[in-house]
């Protein structure tokens, strides 16, 4: 248990993520999350009002199952094989993190700041998901596809748009990282 438990290195986990990546292109699957979304709300019909979800959301049942297997999978390893003993984070970034008012995550995979029940109990910090969860969704929907399905399927594709999305997630990332999360916190 001690193998599954503790963190990979990251070659096995990217030899693995191509192997998979490989079989998905043999048998002409293209891999996103966000894709999902589209496939439930289709499901529901609303099709008939809007476009852009009238499409075939049967051929995508696939995906459905590994959004489902993720979840499981998340759930497993949190509460069964997690070691949190492996969780080293450097001391600098715990020191850059507490001056924000975001606590360590003391042997737990995510600090309760950020992620915690009391973040239900802030106006500030409900605003802040709220008006994340709006700029994902439709950042996702304007760069045709989420972070994973641009940076692992895409680009193991060659696809260049692919490639673009995946400097500007980047480069958003170390803007907000830098220069917006100071200021909000």
């Amino acid at each position: 248990m001690e193998i599954i438990s503790h963190t990979w290195h990251w070659s096995v986990s990217g030899f693995l993520i191509g192997m998979v990546m490989l079989a998905l292109i043999y048998f002409g699957k293209v891999f996103g999350m966000s894709s999902n979304l589209r496939s439930l709300c289709s499901m529901t019909g609303i099709g008939k009002k809007v476009s852009f979800f009238n499409w075939d959301w049967k051929a995508q049942r696939w995906n459905l199952v590994v959004v489902f297997g993720a979840m499981i999978g998340g759930y497993v390893a949190t509460h069964y094989m997690s070691d949190s003993s492996n969780v080293a984070i450097n001391p600098v970034t715990i020191e850059k993190l507490e001056k924000l008012g975001i606590d360590a995550p003391n042997a737990k995979l995510l600090p309760n700041a950020l992620f915690g029940n009391e973040i239900f109990q802030s106006p500030k910090m409900i605003l802040f998901l709220i008006i994340g969860g709006v700029l994902i969704g439709f950042g996702s929907r304007y760069a045709g596809g989420c972070t994973s399905g641009h940076a692992i399927s895409g680009l193991s594709n060659f696809q260049m748009q692919s490639l673009k999305a995946v400097i500007g997630f980047f480069v958003g990332g170390l803007i907000v990282a830098h220069f917006v999360l100071p200021l909000i916190f």
